[in-house]
């Protein structure tokens, strides 16, 4: 990390645990002790940050009397007039909310505690925000944050990466190395795209599914674009296998209200016949995401094509009919 990222880094500890010994600093930061030395002294002389050290206590706190955001207190980069402050809190809680836990709050609340104060005495705080915008998620999965820093740091830093993976429709574990491509957050949760030396392919690995990693020495293999989205980006959903195919599907007048604004896919074909019900036709490559999404709508839709879809469809009818009159 740069020397920027490095005093962020420093604010945020102390900030969280209060008391950081110097030890702990230097080990988050991965620098010598004479280069946490110069960057403590000029946080210190030239930004202001109230850093004391605490001999009785071993450890970098701020100065209760101050506090870590004190008027003179400024972090490099944050120069923002009252409607971007504003906007920048609202981002912070869009931000906060992609991931369980707040995935990225811990690189976020420094930012946080200096965006509260340059809004001042406004009355639109980042509690405000908090209490005004409300965010649901109601699918996503547990993601620990070391891992989605290790993700980052190899897909970034283009290394590869040591995993073991979970995969959760066959119940098997594997251990394969990876060259990540690049990262998605698709339905609440996060999924890995990358090239899997193991299965020598482009692979989709969901993220939480990923019980071990390590970054490896060495380079990632790159992928281009092209052969990513030839790979991955066809079908419907985030799940890819086997030939493209084309759904057509027919919406009650009742529902293409709601389903002819709904983006299904980046390249499907809508429009409303002559009855009133919207037609939607969406490629997919793998049947099980899109039957979910249409088993939704009930018998507010029908499936007109391809065959083997709406028997598929009318099969997982039957067993919901099945289990239900139990």
């Amino acid at each position: 990390m740069d020397r920027t990222e490095r005093f962020y880094k420093i604010d945020q500890m102390i900030h969280e645990r209060t008391l950081v010994s110097f030890a702990q600093l230097q080990e988050a930061l991965e620098v010598s002790r004479a280069t946490l030395k110069r960057d403590l002294e000029y946080m210190r002389n030239r930004l202001n940050a109230p850093i004391l050290w605490d001999r009785e206590a071993g450890g970098y706190r701020f100065e209760q009397s101050t506090g870590a955001s004190g008027a003179s207190y400024e972090l490099p980069g944050l120069w923002f007039n009252a409607n971007e402050v504003h906007a920048l809190l609202t981002m912070q809680h869009l931000l906060e909310n992609l991931a369980p836990g707040g995935i990225l709050t811990p690189h976020i609340q420094p930012l946080m505690a200096r965006l509260n104060n340059l809004l001042g005495a406004s009355r639109h705080s980042a509690e405000e925000v908090r209490r005004r915008v409300l965010i649901v998620a109601a699918t996503r999965r547990t993601l620990p944050l070391a891992h989605f820093e290790k993700i980052g740091s190899a897909l970034l830093g283009r290394r590869r990466l040591q995993i073991r993976y979970f995969a959760r429709g066959s119940g098997a574990t594997t251990e394969r190395e990876i060259s990540p491509q690049r990262l998605v957050h698709y339905r609440e949760n996060w999924y890995l795209d990358a090239w899997c030396h193991l299965r020598n392919e482009v692979r989709n690995f969901a993220a939480d599914s990923i019980l071990h990693l390590d970054i490896l020495a060495s380079p990632a293999r790159e992928v281009s674009a092209q052969m990513m989205n030839a790979s991955l980006g066809p079908g419907y959903g985030i799940i890819a296998n086997g030939k493209v195919q084309w759904a057509r599907l027919r919406f009650t007048p009742e529902r293409a209200r709601w389903v002819a604004q709904e983006t299904w896919h980046a390249d499907q074909r809508g429009k409303v016949d002559a009855q009133g019900n919207y037609v939607l036709e969406v490629p997919f490559s793998d049947h099980r995401e899109l039957i979910m999404d249409i088993l939704r709508y009930g018998a507010d839709v029908e499936v007109l094509a391809p065959p083997t879809l709406r028997a598929r469809v009318a099969g997982e009818a039957t067993r919901l009919m099945e289990l239900y009159s139990r």
